[in-house]
Formats: C-alpha cells, sequence, structure tokens
C-alpha cells in the first residue's frame, strides 16, 4: 500500500469526524484518494479486485431501483440504480466530500426498462457544473438499454465538494448505477486540466485480445481507466494479429500518466503490410486530444527501419515516419499526442498507413476538450446553500448543485442569473421568495443584496425575518407589519420613509424590530417625524400634487420673466448675455441630490438607532 501523507490522514480525519465514510485507494500514486458508491446499493462489499464498494449516500433525493434481471450483470454495482423521479424536483446531484485536485470520474448507466416505460429516459449529466454527458435516442442503443455502458471524464474539483447533477429531459427520471472518484496526478495528459478543461472520453481501447482495467480484470489501472478491446473501432479484423508479451516493459506505470504496464505488452497489427485504421464517432463541435501507445514487442524487430508508418488523421499525416525501434529501442513505452481541431464529420478517420513492414499499435485514447463552463460565484453559492437549509426547501423545487449552472439548464426556482462584470463568474441578481407561504423563518443578512424590498415578503407563516446589513433602499412594505411576525431586523441598510405603527408594535408587544442605520426612515418613537410629504410608505398625493402645481408656477413666472427681457429688447435695444467665466463654467454644472439623516440633540453619531423591543428601546 502507498504510504499516506500527513495532509490525506488529516483530511481523512477531518471527514470522518463530519460522518464522511473515506477510502484510499490501495495503489502506487500519491494522489490516492478514491471512492466509489454502489448507487441504489444497501451495503458495502468488497470485489474480487479488492476494490471497495460503499451502500448508496451523499444524493439529494431519488429512489433506489433493484434492477428485475440481476443475473446478466457480471458486476454488484451494476445490478442496482438510484432513479430520480422528476416529482423530486428536474435536478438532482450526489455532492461528495473530496481533497481538492483532479479526479477520474467514471458512472454506470444502465435501464433494462425496469419501469416498463415505451423508452429509455432522457438526461443530461454535469460535473462541476460542466454539461459533460447527455443521454438521449442516440446513446441508447439497445445493448445500452439491456446491459448498461460506462462513462468517463478527468475534471479538477476545487471546492473540497465533487458535485455530480443529474437533469431531467422534458419528465422523464434521470438514473445512475455506480459513481467512482478516483485522484489521479495533477499534471496527467500535459497538464491541461489546468486550463479549465474537462477530458471526456470518447474511445480509449487497447491492441489485445479483450478488455482490461480498474475493476474489469486483474491487469489493473491504478488511475482507475479500463480499455476496452480495439474490435468495435477497427476496420482491419480481417487480418488482424495480436502480438503478447510476459517480458517487463520499461518506463510504463510512470508520473505523471501512469499508463498501466500490460498496456504495452500486448499489440495490434496486420499480418501484412496494410494501412491500420480506427473510426471513432466524436462531436465535431469539439477539438479532441490523442493520445498514441506504442512498444515494439516484436522479437522479429531488431534495428530501426524495419516498421516504419505514417499516422494520419482525417486525411492529414500528423507523424511521419514513426520508427519506433529508432527512438526507444525494445519493450519500451513510446508515447505520442495530437490536437485534432476544426472538425466536420461525426467520425474522426485515424490511420497508420505503412512505409516498412506493417503498422502497430499498442492502444489509442480520444479525449473531447470540453471547455469547463462559467460557474457562480463561490459567495453566492455558498449564501444560497445556508438559504436552502435554512428555508428547508422542499426536494421539487430542485434546489441542487450550482444555483446557476450549467447554463442551458434551469436556474434554482426562484432565482434570476446573470453575467458578472468579467464575465468568467454568474452571479445572483434576483432571488423570488414571496410565494413560499409556508416558510416560518427567513435570514438573508451579511448578503450585500440590493434594491427595494418586494412587497408581500412577511405574508404567510412567517415569524423571522433578517434582511440586515445588505444594501437595501427605498421604502418598508406594508406587508412587514403581519400579525404573524415576531422578528423584524432590518438594520445596516438603505431604507427610507414612514415606518408603519404596526411594524412598530410588533417591538412593543413581545417581539423584536431593528431599524437602526438606515438612510432616513421616520415616523414612529425614537425617529424623527415624517415631514408633509410622506403619507405612509410614499409620498403622499397632496405633496405630488403641491409639488406639480410649484412647478407649473416656476414655468409660469419663467415665461412672464422672460416676455418682459424681450419687451425690453425690442424697446432699448439692450442685448443680454452671461458674463464669460459664468458661462463657460456653468455649461459643465451638474448637480446631485444629497441624501440627509437628520441629527438629533445628544446623539453623537450621524445616525439615530432605533431599536425596538418590549423594553422600548
Amino acid at each position: 500500500m502507498a504510504v499516506m501523507c500527513f495532509w490525506q490522514l488529516a483530511y481523512v480525519l477531518t471527514l470522518a469526524m463530519a460522518g464522511f465514510p473515506c477510502y484510499l485507494a490501495a495503489e502506487g500514486t500519491p494522489y490516492n484518494f478514491t471512492i466509489r458508491i454502489d448507487c441504489g446499493g444497501s451495503s458495502n462489499f468488497t470485489n474480487e479486485f479488492n476494490q471497495t464498494w460503499i451502500a448508496d449516500q451523499f444524493y439529494t433525493g431519488g429512489i433506489k431501483v433493484q434492477l428485475p434481471d440481476q443475473q446478466k450483470f457480471k458486476f454488484s454495482q451494476e445490478k442496482t440504480l438510484r432513479s430520480f423521479p422528476i416529482t423530486g424536483g428536474k435536478k438532482n446531484c450526489y455532492e461528495v466530500g473530496v481533497p481538492n485536485g483532479v479526479y477520474y470520474v467514471r458512472m454506470f448507466f444502465v435501464y433494462d426498462n425496469y419501469d416498463n416505460e415505451t423508452h429509455a429516459p432522457s438526461f443530461d449529466v454535469s460535473i462541476e457544473g460542466t454539461v459533460v454527458f447527455s443521454w438521449g435516442s442516440e446513446a441508447w442503443t439497445e445493448d445500452n438499454i439491456k446491459f448498461g455502458a460506462y462513462s468517463d471524464v478527468f475534471t479538477p474539483i476545487e471546492d473540497s465538494v465533487a458535485t455530480i447533477c443529474f437533469y431531467s429531459i422534458g419528465t422523464d427520471s434521470p438514473l445512475v448505477g455506480a459513481l467512482e472518484l478516483v485522484q489521479v496526478d495533477p499534471n496527467c495528459y500535459n497538464k491541461v486540466l489546468h486550463e479549465n478543461i474537462l477530458l471526456v472520453n470518447y474511445g480509449r481501447f487497447t491492441g489485445g485480445s479483450s478488455s482490461f482495467g480498474a475493476g474489469m480484470s486483474k491487469e489493473t489501472d491504478i488511475t482507475g481507466r479500463a480499455w476496452d478491446t480495439d474490435l468495435d473501432f477497427t476496420q482491419s479484423a480481417a487480418n488482424r494479429v495480436v502480438l503478447t508479451t510476459d517480458q517487463g516493459i520499461k518506463n510504463a506505470n510512470r508520473a505523471p500518466n501512469y499508463f498501466p504496464m500490460y498496456l504495452y505488452q500486448r499489440a495490434h497489427t496486420l499480418s501484412y503490410e496494410d494501412t491500420l485504421e480506427f473510426l471513432l464517432p466524436i462531436d465535431p463541435k469539439l477539438d479532441y486530444m490523442l493520445w498514441f501507445h506504442f512498444a515494439e514487442i516484436d522479437p522479429k524487430i531488431s534495428a530501426s527501419r524495419q516498421r516504419v508508418f505514417d499516422i494520419v488523421v482525417s486525411g492529414k499525416i500528423v507523424f511521419h515516419n514513426v520508427d519506433i525501434y529508432k527512438e526507444v529501442g525494445n519493450y519500451a513505452v513510446y508515447d505520442l499526442q495530437f490536437t485534432a481541431r476544426n472538425l466536420t464529420n461525426a467520425t474522426l478517420s485515424v490511420k497508420l498507413v505503412p512505409h516498412t513492414g506493417a503498422p502497430l499499435i499498442s492502444g489509442l485514447e480520444n479525449y473531447a476538450l470540453l471547455p469547463k463552463e462559467v460557474p457562480t460565484d463561490p459567495i453566492d453559492v455558498k449564501a444560497m446553500r445556508a438559504i436552502k437549509r435554512s428555508l428547508l426547501i422542499p426536494e421539487r423545487m430542485g434546489w441542487n448543485g450550482d444555483p446557476c449552472a450549467p447554463q442551458n439548464w434551469d436556474a434554482w426556482e426562484g432565482v434570476t442569473c446573470n453575467h458578472g462584470e468579467s464575465k468568467e463568474i454568474l452571479i445572483l441578481t434576483h432571488l423570488e421568495i414571496t410565494g413560499l407561504k409556508h416558510l416560518l423563518s427567513l435570514n438573508l443578512s451579511n448578503n450585500l443584496i440590493k434594491g427595494g424590498i418586494p412587497e408581500g415578503l412577511g405574508k404567510g407563516l412567517l415569524r423571522v425575518v433578517d434582511l440586515s446589513f445588505n444594501q437595501l433602499s427605498g421604502p418598508i412594505p406594508r406587508s412587514l407589519s403581519s400579525s404573524n411576525l415576531r422578528t423584524v431586523l432590518l438594520n445596516g441598510n438603505r431604507l427610507s420613509g414612514e415606518v408603519s405603527e404596526a411594524l412598530y408594535s410588533i417591538g412593543v408587544t413581545g417581539g423584536y424590530v431593528n431599524l437602526s442605520d438606515n438612510d432616513a426612515l421616520c415616523g414612529v418613537p425614537s425617529l424623527p417625524a415624517c415631514s408633509l410629504l410622506w403619507e405612509g410608505s410614499h409620498m403622499s398625493i397632496g405633496s405630488k400634487v403641491a409639488i406639480a402645481f410649484g412647478v407649473i408656477a416656476g414655468v409660469a413666472l419663467t415665461l412672464v420673466a422672460a416676455y418682459i427681457i424681450i419687451k425690453r429688447k425690442n424697446s432699448e435695444d439692450y442685448k443680454f448675455g452671461l458674463p464669460h467665466k459664468l458661462a463657460s463654467s456653468g455649461r459643465g454644472t451638474r448637480y446631485n441630490r444629497q441624501k440627509s439623516r437628520p441629527k438629533y440633540e445628544g446623539d453623537s453619531s450621524p445616525y439615530v438607532r432605533n431599536i425596538f423591543n418590549r423594553s422600548g428601546y
């Protein structure tokens, strides 16, 4: 077993004390935090490959499902699943506490008509707010429906929580059968994961006769990868020859990629000199990173120029005169990497075209370079999760995962999101909570919320409202005078206008009201009297009429003055003009209304502290 570093031990102890069961991979890398969840499973188990699986947990909703025909599934984690019915909301997630780092995430999906519906469900899957898989009619082939399929991705996790979410298309119920997270070297695959990129597997295969890898065979891969046979991809099956060796391969299992030695101990070649071609299904809207794996394991090859070939991708030669023996000799790792861009077809053609001898390949990986989607501001995420816990939001509202991302999904119900100033982050700009009629307590303090308090807040069963220390402005709505309210905290804002007697009475009849540190509240004891301009929380009708009359009178006086000036000008030939300095400086003059706060005798600060409770102070 690999030695556990101090930070890993500390993290495991921290998660254990928080109630998270933790499992470290007994494998030879320094990045060995691994957790495997049997979705829908009821008990922990260890499989024949010494992998530990834990019972289903860390989910936000859904139900357990036992598949009807379990005998046809080879592995225990494939026999159950978790389904997320639409009645529990359109968005559900697994939220798993993990150390920050780069992870290999693998999931198993199977339908097997467990619910006797007419079709397999359509849904999207996101990791850390980026959609990585879409399960629809094209993905649900007959084999995938009956026997299931694995999908995997490499992704960075930076907030100590791996968030994997499932989003219903229409009214279908998303599902998942197994979930694995394996921490890997952060510098793997040329450090591309440092560039806000996720690597989505679009094909990973061995040149050997059978599949192998973590949890699939005794020949493992310490990073968790599984390698399919290339038979589903090759166009050269008729003259296919598989070479094998038990001899050790130099430079296998090396950091940062830890490609397994078994991969290079098998190779696909041809019985005669011919082109070896693979056809890989892709989404042409994305770019792809191809990794070619070679080792010259044919004992007949003992010198350079005995096996030479070109690598052609989509009709273009990307590597010319590849000579494995010349580069590294026999029984040694030789890898090449190429990024395919600006593709137009849904199938990527990869050819090994010979110059001398038949071409040979040990394995091939094809990863979509998926840009990480714009996330929500972490401060907003933390605040919204706190609100969710405080409000006991029901499952059907789908308040799970990132409140705003992915952007092509609906945001949390009642939440409106927009791009921040940098366009590299999403921010919450509107939260509609007045429709939550069964809400008892609302605490949105210390969140820098701007705008006015919505009319209607305070109705229903609400007893506690804490909106303190934000940037709220405007009047206090009448709805915050509800007889059910016992605590109203509005201090530390920019509120103005008349405070109703009903709100004041909450504080003097056993409740608690704090209105201190606001702009210009008035109208109740300990606050200044409101001017005649105010009626309730708004400007009175009489005031509006008076202002209108004043404006009309001012206009009339201006017209009279202008008439007199014109008359004098005509009669005395007098030219009227402003002094030069005044005219030039006057053009740029702007007037700013300054908000005032009344200061009372004995009050040493410009603010008046207004706290009403049973004792009247």
